[in-house]
């Protein structure tokens, strides 16, 4: 005896793509992944049995999706939003709990916690989470910002954006900065090295061995970085780094320097060098935006790569491991990509601005 006939599927193009990559996202859906991966086999008039056989399931669940998608097509596939049990807080209440987190403090705190609110109104913690979470609240989180007060910023975000996005021909731009006070750290005892299942672990008390400072200059076009550490950084320290700056570039070429604000970079010291060095030109950050200096991320990856996880028992070691950190990233370097043009940059500055006038108005 014959069974019931199965119904055919013929797949379009397209549908097939989106089963694909339903298929694919298993950690999103694994339900709604299984069940693509059921369609795409009844492509061409598989019978029930054989595709429940090649997904270890039963020949009913099979039928089922296939009638399901063969009567609404993929959105078939997914389940339809539950109803879940009626809220029992009152817009009220939730009103209550945001009002009270964004103008208030606790009695003996600066924030509040989710069982403090919880006390304090009347209702359970994951009550207060769930509302938390909901309005993007973390009272127990804080960020720090600072605006800057140049008068020349707008002109200053210009000329340095204008030169990532679009850097003069035969020239070479060079972010420079200086990490100062680098210092070389040693634990009290040795660290334990990464084992399976046990983390590195160290102690959390060191010796200090004294600091050294990097002055270093990101090349935007290739991403590689001349550095040399000094002991001080002063304008001495400067001139010299300038002087290796100049060694390692190639002649003929325009060279501009994108700089911050720091004193040793406008001394009387350095400007009678760079009347000698014609060829330099310095683009100076406005003040407190160090976030336009390329060099500053570049600093950042040498913190969390090299000195801050280190155990350095001189400041000789300590250099070895920075000079061996810039050799390493100049091997495969990478230049950095800059997206953002000046005009949103300053858009997002302005919003921000006004943001924070309307909150202390």
């Amino acid at each position: 005896m014959q069974g019931r006939p199965t119904t055919r599927i013929s797949l379009e193009t397209i549908q097939i793509h989106e089963l694909e990559r339903l298929a694919r996202q298993k950690r999103r859906g694994r339900s709604v992944a299984f069940r693509a991966q059921v369609i795409l086999r009844c492509d061409g008039g598989l019978p029930d049995a054989k595709v429940a056989r090649e997904l270890r399931t039963t020949n009913y669940t099979v039928g089922v999706w296939r009638k399901r998608f063969l009567a609404q097509g993929i959105d078939g596939l997914f389940d339809e939003p539950r109803v879940g049990a009626p809220r029992r807080i009152g817009d009220d209440r939730i009103e209550e709990v945001v009002t009270k987190t964004l103008e208030s403090t606790p009695q003996g705190a600066t924030h509040w916690s989710t069982r403090q609110m919880a006390r304090k109104l009347q209702l359970s913690q994951s009550s207060i989470s769930r509302i938390w979470r909901a309005f993007g609240l973390k009272p127990h989180r804080s960020e720090t910002f600072v605006l800057s007060k140049d008068p020349q910023l707008v002109a200053k975000v210009r000329d340095i954006v204008g030169l990532y996005l679009s850097p003069p021909a035969n020239a070479l731009v060079l972010c420079v900065d200086e990490k100062s006070q680098i210092q070389a750290l040693s634990r009290s005892q040795p660290i334990l090295p990464l084992r399976p299942g046990a983390l590195e672990r160290r102690t959390p008390d060191y010796f200090r061995h004294g600091t050294t400072s990097l002055f270093a200059a990101l090349d935007i076009a290739t991403g590689k970085v001349i550095g040399r550490c000094f002991p001080r950084h002063r304008s001495q320290e400067f001139r010299a780094f300038l002087e290796l700056v100049e060694k390692s570039v190639p002649a003929g070429q325009e060279v501009h320097l994108v700089l911050d604000n720091y004193a040793t970079h406008k001394t009387a010291l350095v400007q009678r060098w760079l009347l000698k060095h014609p060829r330099y030109h310095l683009h100076f950050t406005p003040t407190h935006a160090s976030w336009l200096n390329q060099v500053e991320r570049w600093f950042g990856l040498l913190t969390q790569r090299q000195i801050k996880r280190g155990s350095h028992p001189k400041v000789a070691a300590l250099i070895h491991a920075i000079e061996d950190f810039i050799t390493t990233h100049n091997e495969s370097p990478k230049p950095p990509r800059w997206q953002k043009t000046a005009d949103e940059i300053l858009a997002a500055i302005s919003r921000f601005a006004d943001q924070t006038v309307k909150v202390h108005s």
